[in-house]
């Protein structure tokens, strides 16, 4: 009892540890994005219907909506945000009953009805949003969002809410949106969420932070007292054809902030101003053209004024005088031609903390035109037609933080003009033609710490940097001589960008200049600079503390560079490293090795061809991988027995795989594994290896087209192995058994003819030719309308030995896979005899081999050898293989 006690444990464990082998290594919900709310930014571009959250834990995007129920059950239950979109009739009571922590909610399923509880549940949702056309109509029953008691922002874009009534509204709601909808006007509101009135008659206002009526192009009314009581933060009426004047008419009771852009105002709303003290006025897009100053004794409650684009020639006297309260200015892309905001006489201080003055034609500045503005921040400039500034026109602005000069044709600058700007901590002079000399002098401002330059082109010069900077970009004209880095070290430089060479920066020293470095980008550059000339071609800047790297290509790289060396680096970015004029495909490892803490990994228009586990050898601890716009990816079959050190997410954005059968493992590869999450376009159509034209989802269409998918192999290597178990479990393979077989024989088609010419003459020959053994092979031997899987687990099982034939070819044949892990597993379950053999014909990198045959304890020293192709050492191959199958001689 003892001793069959302990081989039924030993069955037992080896049962456990065959069950453990990764049979599949991939999940994916069908139509769905899921990703974490921290790597949003990453995939952000892709799901539109949401408010994007990155505090969210996990969140789904779903597309092509059609049965909820279905859906929903593959959907995670612990996502935090989920976005739906498709089309439904009706949303059903308790649908969302299984996600309980569900925080944002978006729908853009045209449903025409929301029944009673359909929200139930979701007592910690935050943001609501409901998305369709302005043809759709939604009802809402009065208590649809009665249990939402955490809900903050509910918004509808786009469906009519015209026939919904009474709906009650949460009672913690700081936003409410209706847009793009068939509004008219504005007191229908009224009657669909009557809290937005009723609670005035109570004395208690109800209070909402924001009410968006934007996009509605219909509202063109709004009724007298049609919002008694109602208290707001900020109303927004943008895009719409209302008039702006009858807002003081509404019967709010409150209203700090008014957004008004594009509405055909062709005046200040002075009357909505000093109605309700407005401290906030948006007024982009609009007809103003001039403000006329009796206008201006209503704006002294003003801290923030937006006229962008605003059609204005020039500001009455005393404008900034009448806003003594304002702090921001916006006047971007008016037609001003002479800022005269401190040439009013009065001789006032303002307060402005922002002024905004770019694309606005300007061409000159006088001496004291910001004289008034001592408490100046922030100074925009950028897009004007500015050719010189005298070095008086910034004195006063001693507070002064942030000057954006970009885009302007700015040849010279006044000496010393840094020199009133003390506090200057931010400088942009990028798409400029100022000409750096030594009468620079950037050790002025010895608070700047972000400089952004272009370096003209002309004979190599020398660049002095302060040395406080702790972000600086580059900007090079092509083409032109690098200039010197004067400056020995940048000690607290942490973010740098560079657009084409314009420095000279040698391999050796880089670390040295760059030492707390931490974000680094290499833009429209060609990487031959900073790879290796010899047949490694790597990266050579060694930055041990570099944790995000961008590379964005400029189309003329001939060869990928290996980014690789780098030991802190977290984040990697690659874009468009293909030549224009000799595209080539590339592997994965072929751009980047060995990155040990390397956690994200961005790859787009980069020519990747081939994904294969070799690639993530020294990438152990990347978790996101994100490919766009790389066509025709093939991924290798190696990677389904690499799942314990593949990424936890993959994404496939804009990419598309081949259409070849290399790729038939990937359907039921995705279907079903634990870890890792893999998300691909589902609507991608196959176009076969072989030409034409089809219109059917790829994963589909190469499942009948291939003719041994690895759907099957799956099947096998999930079935087969157990069916082994309880063979050797019956004691069908005890020592004393006769075998059916003394060798199987597994093979590949394109191996077949060595096999036939080389192997079967001396496995079967009649001695002293051959050894007269009887060998199964499979496509001879195998019982005619039997079961695959049986016919390999039972000939298998029948055979004294196992002779694995590999090659490359071999090792991309599903069924020469499955037979080595069928020969693997029988190894685990009988190692008193060499039961396997491996015979390799060509030399094949162990990486190339799936993962669970590389462990070297399951097969005997000796136990393979290589094919030579001398015919002087045939002999020793064929000595080896009679000493392995017990043959004389």
């Amino acid at each position: 009892w003892t001793r069959l006690g302990a081989e039924m444990g030993k069955h037992l464990l080896l049962l456990g540890l065959l069950l453990s082998l990764p049979l599949i290594t991939a999940w994916t919900v069908v139509n769905c994005l899921v990703t974490e709310g921290s790597q949003l930014p990453l995939v952000s571009r892709y799901t539109l219907l949401c408010h994007l959250d990155t505090s969210l834990s996990l969140f789904a995007s779903c597309s092509s909506v059609t049965n909820l129920t279905q859906v929903l059950e593959t959907v995670p239950p612990s996502v935090e945000g989920l976005c739906l979109s498709g089309s439904i009739s009706v949303l059903p009571p308790d649908a969302f009953s299984h996600f309980p922590g569900l925080k944002v909610l978006g729908l853009n399923l045209h449903f025409t009805q929301l029944l009673p509880g359909a929200l139930r549940g979701l007592e910690q949702l935050r943001r609501l949003t409901f998305l369709g056309r302005h043809t759709d109509f939604l009802y809402l029953p009065p208590d649809a969002f009665g249990n939402l008691s955490s809900l903050q922002y509910l918004t509808f874009s786009g469906p009519c809410l015209d026939g919904s009534l009474g709906v009650r509204l949460p009672p913690g709601l700081q936003l409410l949106a209706v847009t793009h909808s068939c509004l008219q006007n504005v007191g229908v509101l009224a009657d669909i969420f009557p809290d937005l009135v009723l609670a005035s008659s109570s004395g208690d206002a109800w209070a909402l932070d924001t009410l968006d009526l934007s996009f509605n192009k219909r509202l063109n009314i709004t009724s007298p007292g049609a919002l008694p009581g109602l208290q707001l933060r900020t109303l927004h009426l943008d895009h719409t054809n209302t008039e702006v004047a009858a807002v003081a008419e509404l019967g709010l009771q409150r209203l700090d902030a008014l957004s008004a852009k594009k509405t055909g105002m062709a005046q200040l709303p002075v009357g909505v101003i000093a109605h309700f003290g407005l401290q906030e006025l948006h007024l982009g897009l609009t007809q103003i053209g001039r403000i006329a100053p009796e206008a201006l004794a209503s704006c002294h409650s003003l801290k923030s004024l937006d006229l962008k684009s605003s059609r204005l020639i020039d500001l009455p006297p005393g404008f900034l005088a009448a806003m003594p309260s304002l702090q921001t200015l916006k006047l971007t892309i008016n037609q001003q031609q002479i800022a005269m905001l401190c040439m009013n006489g009065t001789g006032a201080e303002s307060g402005l903390w922002a002024l905004d003055l770019s694309n606005n034609g300007l061409y000159t500045m006088f001496p004291d035109t910001f004289s008034c503005l001592p408490h100046l921040r922030e100074l925009l400039l950028q897009g004007n037609q500015l050719f010189h500034l005298d070095g008086q026109v910034f004195q006063g602005l001693r507070r002064l933080q942030t000057l954006d000069l970009s885009r302007n044709p700015l040849a010279a600058l006044g000496k010393g003009w840094l020199g009133s700007l003390p506090a200057l901590t931010t400088l942009n002079l990028l798409d400029t033609q100022i000409v750096l000399s030594s009468a620079w002098d950037f050790w002025g401002p010895e608070r700047l710490n972000n400089l952004r330059l272009r370096l003209l082109s002309g004979p190599p010069r020398m660049l002095s940097l302060p040395v406080g900077l702790a972000s600086l970009e580059l900007h090079a004209v092509s083409g032109m001589k690098p200039w010197k880095l004067v400056t020995d070290v940048l000690p607290v430089l942490q973010t740098l960008t560079l657009k084409g060479w314009g420095l000279q920066l040698g391999v050796q020293n880089i670390s040295k200049i760059f030492p707390a470095l931490h974000q680094l980008s290499l833009l429209g550059n060609s990487l031959e600079a900073l790879c290796s000339q010899d047949t490694s071609h790597f990266f050579l800047w060694q930055l041990p503390g570099l944790k995000q790297l961008n590379v964005k290509g400029d189309g003329h790289n001939l060869r990928p560079c290996c980014i690789t060396g780098l030991p802190s680096l977290r984040e990697l970015k690659l874009q468009l490293l293909q030549s224009r004029a000799r595209p080539r495909p590339v592997r994965l490892e072929e751009l980047v090795g060995e990155l040990p803490m390397l956690e994200v990994l961005q790859l787009e228009h980069t020519g990747l061809e081939t994904l294969s586990a070799a690639a993530f050898q020294g990438l152990r601890s990347l978790q996101i991988l994100v490919l766009g716009w790389e066509n025709g990816l093939v991924l290798d079959g190696s990677l389904q027995e690499h799942s314990p050190q593949m990424p936890q997410y993959m994404y496939f954005l804009t990419s598309s795989l081949a259409c070849q059968c290399a790729n038939a493992w990937v359907g039921p590869w995705l279907e079903r594994s634990p870890r890792t999450y893999v998300h691909i376009t589902t609507h991608q159509l196959c176009q076969p290896e072989a030409g034409g034209h089809s219109n059917r989802p790829l994963f589909p269409f190469l499942w009948s087209h291939c003719p041994q998918t690895l759907g099957l192999e799956l099947f096998l290597g999930s079935s087969a192995l157990l069916l082994l178990l309880l063979q050797g479990l019956r004691g069908q393979r005890s020592e004393g058994k006769r075998f059916l077989y003394d060798v199987f024989l597994s093979h590949c088609r394109q191996d077949q003819g060595w096999v036939v010419r080389e192997l079967l003459p001396a496995l079967e020959g009649c001695p002293p030719v051959g050894w007269g053994l009887r060998v199964c092979l499979p496509e001879r031997d195998f019982e005619p309308g039997k079961d695959v899987a049986d016919n390999v687990a039972d000939s298998m099982v029948g055979s004294r030995i196992t002779i694995c034939v590999l090659s490359q070819q071999a090792l991309c044949t599903p069924r020469c896979l499955l037979e080595l892990r069928l020969a693997t597993s029988l190894l685990l379950a009988a190692p008193y005899l060499p039961a396997l053999l491996l015979v390799f014909l060509e030399p094949i990198s162990r990486h190339q081999l799936p993962r669970y045959h590389r462990l070297a304890w399951l097969l005997r020293r000796g136990d393979y050898h290589m094919w030579p192709r001398e015919d002087e050492r045939k002999d020793d191959f064929w000595a080896w293989l009679g000493r392995r199958l017990g043959q004389p001689g």
